[in-house]
């Protein structure tokens, strides 16, 4: 199956992770290129290519500001991500609090055998 060009939508711009890092990094608010570069450790030439994607799919605006090109995050544009891991977020709650409830098992049944263990200690050197 063909995949998909990663200038289709967010979801696809997004699953390359030097965009996630670069998305990262305007999380903070906006910054020029050679920020992102000197942050980023990648070639100029490469960030400005992952920006150019992410401009295509509207997940950061950029403005000029002077002779400095200034990106940052479009909320707006990452929604429907937010919306689709929303979507997990009550299966997830419900998974963690069966968690929570088997661990709090495991735990009063560890405090009940270290409890009975101390008894039956005793119970043998009265014994003996």
């Amino acid at each position: 199956m063909a995949r998909a060009a990663t200038t289709a939508d967010v979801f696809n711009a997004v699953a390359e992770p030097r965009r996630r890092e670069i998305l990262d990094a305007l999380a903070g608010g906006e910054r020029p290129v050679n920020d992102l570069v000197r942050r980023l450790g990648l070639a100029q030439p490469q960030v400005s290519k992952h920006l150019r994607v992410l401009r295509e799919v509207g997940a950061v605006d950029v403005r000029d500001e002077g002779r400095q090109r200034l990106y940052r995050v479009n909320g707006h544009a990452l929604k429907p991500i937010h919306d689709w891991v929303k979507s997990y977020e009550d299966s997830w709650s419900e998974r963690f609090a069966q968690l929570d409830a088997v661990l709090e098992e495991l735990k009063q049944e560890e405090e009940e055998g270290d409890g009975s263990d101390e008894r039956d200690d005793k119970a043998d050197a009265s014994d003996g």
